[in-house]
């Protein structure tokens, strides 16, 4: 079974999406500091950290909850 892509990795593969998840992967994907191996509360906190809107801080929430159903899917598979 393959190991499920990270969500750093699985969110810059929805950056052609022309809605807030793509959005939110060409930033993560512009940043250089994006905390790729923080995790759910590190990437969170680094948000919150630079000031991000809270429509950013929802859509990150949004991305995660459909990150955890792809990983779970990963898992059943």
């Amino acid at each position: 079974m393959p190991k499920p892509k990270s969500f750093t990795t699985w969110l810059k593969a929805h950056a052609d999406q022309r809605n807030a998840i793509g959005d939110l992967a060409r930033d993560v994907s512009a940043d250089p500091d994006w905390p790729s191996r923080k995790g759910r509360q590190g990437q969170l906190d680094y948000l919150e950290e630079r000031g991000a809107i809270d429509a950013a801080i929802e859509t990150f929430e949004r991305a995660w909850t459909q990150y955890e159903a792809y990983r779970d899917a990963q898992a059943d598979s």
